[in-house]
């Protein structure tokens, strides 16, 4: 199953907690303290595949999540780093915050790899927490937990050509001879509903040509899929567009190449000015060369027209060429220009104080920290707490604010007196 569009959760792994431990001999208690770090968390990470042609993948599975770290060891030993979890996806996925829309990668390489989360840092063991003063820390901090996000993916097909024109008119035919691709074929509308890709031998080069689903009238503005069709000609670098002049559904092979021409204008400049050509198709049907002359004459000098037939492979090789020539000329393929959006990780030390009266209340990740981190009945644990709010600042700007001692201080939901 085609999708070229899906929306999923992912998440980087949190870091591991640090442990509070303390050595242990054979016939002796109370040693110093040996509480290992805890691991980082994986990452998250995408990649982009040539093997892959579409996001069904993510279309049925929504939620990622890379594994966490693990928490310290006693000993001082480190807690297992959690292993990245990597997601590949088709070369053309363009990889968006579902919240802003902003672009946060364009997969357009080969291996192209991007980290969109990292993991979270591991806590530290008891062992980090001593000092001249503290030797035996009962504490240790805890991993730090990393933030769920969701992500548009959106491919759009990279190809040097794209097959153009109304159904029907024999684009997946076309394809199918002009390189080894084997597209579903039949005689009837709406054939193809997905693009079909294929590489084209010429000599020692070689090009890469989407079939594009056929485009009908009001495909700019939605009808018949259209706009989802016309997004993956936009990484292309040249057109071959497809007519059929065989009359045999009477149609008028002029009017359709005006109404495709004018669909490609609706939809935007970038797809209007690509350069084309035009394999006037099934030629071998009887009154096909009136109709090819009568196209000929109402062309003109736009394009260069050239006579084909995808069923007897006439016109094959000069079609070849012709692409060729015209993609020689023509600059490579880049990726999109776009401001590059990553995932910041919150400042973990941050704080702010409300006053409410004499009542002051201190909020912000600094207060997240200290509150999973320090044992209120412990009173290294507590020191550590009242050293944390001097060094960062907090006990001055309450200061500022006009704290005094009949103030009351809420620090995590615990109650303080303010002491000056």
């Amino acid at each position: 199953m085609f999708i070229d569009r899906a929306t999923i959760t992912i998440k980087a792994g949190d870091g591991g907690n640090g442990i509070t431990s303390f050595l242990h001999f054979k016939g002796k208690v109370g040693g110093g303290p040996d509480g290992g770090d805890g691991g980082k968390g994986g990452d998250i990470i995408f990649v982009a595949d040539k093997k892959l042609s579409s996001l069904a993948d993510y279309y049925y599975k929504t939620k990622y999540v890379a594994e966490s770290g693990a928490p310290g060891e006693p000993k001082n030993c480190f807690g297992k780093q959690g292993k990245d979890l990597v997601l590949r996806v088709p070369l053309g996925t363009v990889i968006r915050d579902k919240a802003t829309g902003n672009v946060i990668a364009d997969m357009f390489t080969d291996g192209q790899k991007k980290v969109v989360l990292t993991g979270g840092d591991g806590g530290k063991g008891n062992a980090r927490f001593t000092n001249s003063r503290r030797h035996a820390p009962h504490f240790s901090q805890t991993g730090e937990k990393t933030e769920t996000k969701r992500v548009t993916l959106e491919l759009k097909t990279i190809a040097d050509v794209g097959l153009v024109g109304f159904p029907n008119v024999g684009k997946s035919t076309l394809l199918s001879v002009l390189t080894a691709a084997r597209p579903k074929i039949a005689n009837y509308h709406f054939t193809t509903l997905s693009p079909n890709l294929g590489v084209c031998d010429y000599y020692d080069n070689q090009f890469v040509i989407a079939d594009v689903p056929g485009l009908i009238e009001g495909a700019s503005d939605g009808a018949g899929l259209g706009t989802e069709f016309l997004k993956h000609i936009e990484r292309t670098r040249m057109l071959v567009h497809v007519v059929d002049v065989s009359g045999t559904e009477g149609r008028d092979p002029y009017e359709d190449y005006l109404k495709i021409n004018d669909e490609l204008k609706k939809y935007g400049e970038g797809v209007s000015k690509l350069k084309q050509i035009i394999a006037a198709n099934k030629t071998d049907v009887p009154g096909a060369e009136e109709n090819l002359k009568e196209f000929k004459k109402k062309i003109g000098r736009k394009h260069k027209v050239i006579a084909v037939s995808a069923a007897t492979r006439k016109g094959i090789d000069e079609l070849k060429k012709a692409v060729y020539e015209k993609l020689s000329s023509l600059p490579t393929l880049k990726p999109m220009e776009f401001e590059e959006f990553n995932y910041v990780k919150p400042e973990r030390l941050s704080y702010e104080i409300l006053k409410e009266g004499e009542t002051f209340v201190v909020v912000g990740s600094l207060v997240d920290v200290l509150k999973r981190n320090v044992v209120m009945d412990d009173m290294n644990s507590f020191a550590y707490m009242q050293k944390v709010l001097r060094d960062r600042g907090v006990i001055d700007d309450l200061r500022k604010m006009g704290a005094n001692e009949k103030s009351t201080v809420i620090i995590g939901g615990e109650e303080f007196e303010f002491v000056d």
